[in-house]
């Protein structure tokens, strides 16, 4: 019995890890894609997409079986939640660059890298979650922080580009730097359900 209990509690925490290693993937992918707008590095996007929520619906089917869990079933619910998110927004970020036939910038670029840090804050979190609490805690805190880094970056993005009199650049572009803080603002309650986790197990 014990033994079953162990690597159910295991399955969650490696099912967490490698939906917040999706979140680093695709962050990757898309700044090559940022770089190179090419149907390759599109594919390898949405290829990291379809994993990130095939994991998010194997996690899903173990907490509705799982008599019990190592943390609390909204807890493990809500981040895989706001991690699939941040996969979510990203791909969507190269479908409406896509659509909306928006030319990259750096300030997307610094956004997206800005989050790829985050998702590898993230990761770390989650691997000291149950054994150095404290460690954990530092790189929750650093998540923390990237939120408002892009939060400021998308604040200059937008005041350098209402600068503009194309419109319709200003509404498409636009798009793109929300599409990238929403990300971010997801990465955030990534990092505070955390933060509530490791509360609560202290």
């Amino acid at each position: 019995m014990f033994v079953k209990f162990f690597n159910k509690q295991k399955n969650f925490l490696e099912l967490l890890l490698r939906q917040a290693e999706k979140v680093s993937e695709a962050s990757t992918y898309l700044l090559s894609f940022l770089s190179e707008i090419s149907e390759n590095n599109k594919q390898k996007i949405l290829e990291v997409e379809k994993e990130a929520d095939n994991l998010r619906k194997m996690l899903v089917d173990d907490i509705n079986r799982a008599f019990i869990t190592p943390f609390d079933r909204e807890d493990i619910y809500a981040l895989s939640r706001a991690v699939d998110d941040v996969v979510d927004y990203l791909k969507t970020t190269v479908e409406e660059i896509l659509i909306l036939k928006v030319e990259p910038d750096d300030y997307m670029k610094k956004m997206v890298e800005a989050i790829n840090k985050g998702g590898l804050d993230i990761i770390e979190a989650l691997k000291f979650i149950k054994c150095k609490p404290e460690e954990c805690r530092k790189k929750i805190i650093a998540a923390k922080k990237i939120e408002n880094l892009v939060e400021h970056l998308y604040r200059e993005a937008i005041a350098e580009l209402f600068e503009s009199d194309d419109i319709k650049k200003i509404l498409k572009t636009r798009e793109i730097y929300r599409h990238l803080s929403n990300a971010a603002d997801r990465l955030d309650e990534a990092a505070n359900v955390i933060s509530d986790i490791v509360v609560k197990s202290s």
